[in-house]
């Protein structure tokens, strides 16, 4: 059987809010200068075997995401056009994308070309946040006879705001409200308590000589 993989990427930018108007006359407090979010579409090709996803696929899909660095931020779905089920491949690519401490997307975003036949295709989308035009210091003049705001004003903040959100694509439309899900609130717990503390090991023995030569 020969296996058909790929792996492209699209690339999709949203402005949060466009920088209309200048900013030597913005007499608001809402600054100008607003994160813009890109998202970053990726997508691996995996074949099945009987609806089931053979280990070599397994090991194949496990590197691709350990070289892809998947975060917290990523939605992770699988694109699936076969009538017949494949519930078993599912279920393996599931316990995988668990493994990486993520949860399975259902919504399933537009990718490249069709997905080969026999084969699953595992979908990541990517965002990142940037505020353009920052900083900026075009005004130069301490004389504000407008009473606007500087050019700079906001820069800093959204800047901030932009590098630090988890989940840059909330800053278009917030996070949606999903009800009290133990899993979600459970796992920041069971991360910090698992997670080995630091200094936990033994202390590495140093040897240390003096001018003569003579260990210590």
């Amino acid at each position: 059987m020969k296996k058909i993989a790929t792996w492209t990427v699209l690339a999709l930018a949203t402005t949060v809010a466009g920088c209309t108007g200048s900013a030597h006359t913005n007499t608001s407090l809402e600054s100008v200068h607003q994160p813009l979010v890109r998202n970053s579409i990726y997508q691996f090709d995996v074949a099945t075997v009987g609806g089931e996803l053979p280990p070599s696929e397994q090991g194949r899909l496990q590197g691709w995401l350990d070289a892809m660095g998947v975060r917290y931020g990523d939605r992770i779905a699988v694109e699936d056009p076969s009538p017949y089920t494949t519930g078993s491949a599912h279920a393996a690519i599931r316990s995988i994308v668990e493994r990486q401490g993520l949860l399975m997307s259902d919504a399933v975003p537009v990718t490249t070309g069709a997905v080969p036949q026999g084969s699953v295709r595992l979908v990541v989308t990517r965002a990142s946040a940037y505020v353009p035009g920052c900083p900026d210091w075009r005004t130069k003049s301490s004389i504000n006879l407008a009473n606007a705001t500087s050019s700079n004003y906001g820069c800093a903040t959204n800047s901030n705001l932009a590098a630090m959100v988890a989940d840059p694509n909330d800053l278009i439309k917030g996070a949606s409200a999903k009800g009290n899900d133990p899993t979600a609130a459970t796992r920041p717990i069971n991360t910090y308590r698992e997670k080995p503390q630091t200094g936990a090991g033994e202390l590495n023995g140093v040897s240390t000589t003096t001018k003569k030569g003579a260990s210590q």
